[in-house]
């Protein structure tokens, strides 16, 4: 398991990131809501104390253990499963910060639950999302999360727990004396090839590997970003894309644990902005159901691209958050289906109206799922006035 010196490091990175992931400034008497699981609770204990050195208020809350959301989900009945806990809108409504650390004692233990009972409960929540979505666009709400390590994790990965922590450990640069410098200097270099590719004037990305030959449209009034606090670790340079542009075929050639099924091998192919067909080696009926979830679910929320000179991640990992960063040989890229992010705007996002968003062509839903691809590929941009770019191959961008 991670070491006290580690996690303590760990609490360095995430407040940072908190910042970071703010457009607004922190001030004494924000509210920021602290979220874990069980197993997470040693790093909790010292977020709580450092956000009241700061003096802004923390709320504390434990995540639901695997048995209570198995419960959850198999014993409630008609409205339980939309229920809102008094209270939720008040204080979403009122947020300034979340950090989340998750450290789950299951991946799979809701695998035989019906997936429309954890969509509806998803639904229901969405309204909160929404309230989040909103604050943050006005800059008065940031938020950040994290994983550590727990056996059912390492158990996934096909890994030993010494060998996942270790993975952890390298990913966020805990081995560093100064982790938040490292940080700060990747950040810095990330901003130098988000710069280049918002100055590229981009009318299609066309993405191709062994398995992948896909086309997508990053839309008007959009810009890239990436290490913007939101996840420790994060790599990644993404942007939010015209779901209406999206053709071709997709693979996820690295397996992902999601509502507690495991899904594996997923292929996609999309027609005219909409996947219009799923196929998975494992987990189909799962995933089938949940691009069925809404409207938008089957539908293109972004689009990300990681540089493997930036990552140190080089193993599966049973988790999203560090999979999506996978660096190895060839990097990675990963599509999202469902909601896109907002912040991908190249205006000011609070100017975004729900009709602004559709006529951009960004996508709403109460999914958002990331599907990891870490072939070797090719990522060419056809430029509005002629002509191609070569702007990722080989797992690095090409600048």
């Amino acid at each position: 398991m991670l070491t006290d010196e580690q996690i303590e490091r760990y609490a360095d990175v995430l407040l940072w990131a908190l910042k970071v992931a703010r457009r607004g400034r922190f001030h004494s008497r924000d509210i920021v809501l602290l979220q874990y699981d069980r197993q997470a609770l040693p790093l909790a204990e010292i977020l709580y104390e450092r956000i009241l050195s700061l003096n802004m208020n923390p709320v504390q809350r434990m995540i639901s253990t695997a048995v209570m959301e198995q419960s959850f989900f198999e014993r409630s009945k008609g409205r339980q499963l939309a229920f809102l806990v008094p209270g939720d809108r008040e204080l979403y409504g009122s947020l300034n910060g979340r950090i989340y650390l998750r450290a789950p004692d299951s991946l799979t233990h809701l695998r035989h639950v019906e997936p429309t009972r954890i969509g509806k409960a998803l639904l229901a929540r969405k309204p909160l999302r929404d309230i989040m979505d909103k604050r943050e666009d006005a800059g008065v709400y940031g938020w950040t999360l994290c994983t550590l390590p727990t056996g059912e994790l390492a158990g996934q990965a096909r890994l030993s727990l010494d060998e996942y922590t270790n993975q952890i450990v390298k990913a966020c640069y805990l081995d560093e004396a100064d982790p938040v410098g490292r940080w700060k200097a990747i950040r810095a270099e990330v901003l130098r090839l988000r710069r280049w590719l918002d100055g590229l004037p981009i009318r299609q990305l066309h993405i191709e590997s062994n398995n992948v030959d896909l086309k997508i449209t990053p839309g008007e009034g959009r810009r890239w970003i990436g290490v913007s606090g939101h996840n420790i670790p994060s790599f990644e340079i993404f942007t939010s894309p015209d779901w209406r542009g999206t053709e071709g075929r997709y693979f996820a050639n690295l397996p992902s644990f999601r509502n507690g099924n495991y899904v594996e091998g997923v292929r996609l192919t999309f027609e005219r902005g909409k996947a219009v067909g799923i196929e998975a080696e494992s987990g189909g009926e799962f995933a089938a159901k949940q691009i069925a979830m809404d409207g938008g679910a089957c539908r293109l929320g972004e689009f990300s691209l990681t540089d493997r000179r930036f990552s140190r991640i080089d193993r599966f990992m049973a988790d999203t958050l560090f999979d999506e960063n996978h660096g190895g040989q060839f990097g990675n890229c990963h599509i999202a289906l469902g909601s896109s992010y907002t912040a991908t705007f190249a205006g000011d996002p609070e100017t975004l109206t729900k009709q602004a968003k559709r006529k951009l062509g960004f996508n709403d839903s109460a999914l958002h799922w990331d599907l990891v691809n870490t072939e070797n590929k090719r990522v060419t941009a056809r430029l509005a006035k002629g002509g191609t770019v070569v702007i990722y191959e080989g797992g690095a961008f090409a600048r």
